[in-house]
């Protein structure tokens, strides 16, 4: 590798954890718990995630966030924009994927699935949830294990499966008074059909107490997975700081559950001091 490579990919990997610090604070902290060495890689995966689920904020129709997320198609498809190393974040991107042999296909498909984040459509059944979930956060979870150690991420693929939507469904109730303002809903149909409402009767907020039911049982459903995911065994150490994210998820699900009325007066979200206790106890006694 060239110096002027060598200083692209150092300014990539400042770059990737500077915008970490920026757009996502508690995994900024989770790659500063990680091996040193791999913090770079982590800092890259993080800091791509954040910048596709923020497209949404930086628009105001869909069109433009189609074009935003197309540039990152087209990137990790090798057709390109100009010079990549003009992006930091893309140099930062492109080092971890050939350093540790990471599979373009998620991350093709974690483009994908933040396409309908930029539409108000109906999320539908639970499976299109999962499927959500499963190609956003819980993707996010197995290939920061393949950065961590690539044997030992291969064998807890359904773990990094049910606690992504767990942690997808801690996410989405945090976000749920913004995405209701803007007539965006994702608790999955059954849920609403079950507590007696529609999507568009949910948004209305009238019903107070089936609304509240709906957002009991969605956080229900998130714990069912995080349940599934503690179920499946012991994360090896070797990949336990990609889980470390996911504890954050418990206390937002356990609070939705029994106060339902927290995720419209804002007070889900923990202190940023306790969730990074919540963080570092987490790496140290190795539980989410």
């Amino acid at each position: 590798m060239s110096i002027s490579q060598n200083d692209a990919v150092t300014q990539g990997a400042d770059a990737c954890l500077s915008a970490l610090r920026e757009t996502d604070r508690d995994r900024y902290l989770a790659c500063l718990l990680s091996p040193p060495e791999k913090q770079a890689g982590l800092a890259a995966l993080y800091a791509f995630s954040a910048e596709l689920a923020r497209v949404r904020e930086l628009v105001r129709e869909p069109l433009p966030g189609e074009i935003r997320l197309q540039y990152w198609r087209d990137f990790l498809s090798g057709q390109g924009h100009g010079d990549a190393q003009a992006n930091p974040l893309a140099v930062g991107l492109m080092e971890a994927i050939e350093r540790y042999h990471l599979p373009i296909k998620p991350l093709l498909d974690m483009i994908d699935a933040r396409v309908s984040d930029l539409y108000d459509d109906p999320i539908g059944p639970k499976s299109a949830l999962e499927g959500y979930a499963g190609e956003t956060a819980s993707a996010l979870i197995q290939l920061a294990s393949l950065v961590l150690d690539e044997k030992a991420a291969l064998g807890c693929a359904d773990m990094a499966g049910h606690a992504g939507v767990a942690q997808a469904v801690a996410g989405l109730l945090l976000l749920m008074p913004q995405h209701s303002a803007r007539g965006q809903l994702y608790i999955p149909d059954e849920i609403l059909t079950a507590t007696g409402l529609t999507r568009d009767s949910f948004l209305e907020g009238q019903d107070t107490a089936r609304i509240h039911a709906a957002i009991e049982a969605f956080a229900g459903f998130g714990l069912d997975h995080l349940t599934k995911a503690r179920s499946l065994g012991k994360v090896p150490d070797s990949i336990f700081n990609a889980y470390v994210p996911v504890a954050l998820a418990r206390p937002v699900l356990v609070a939705a559950r029994r106060n339902p009325a927290r995720v419209y007066a804002n007070r889900l979200r923990p202190a940023q001091w306790r969730r990074q206790l919540t963080m570092l106890t987490s790496s140290l006694f190795r539980r989410f």
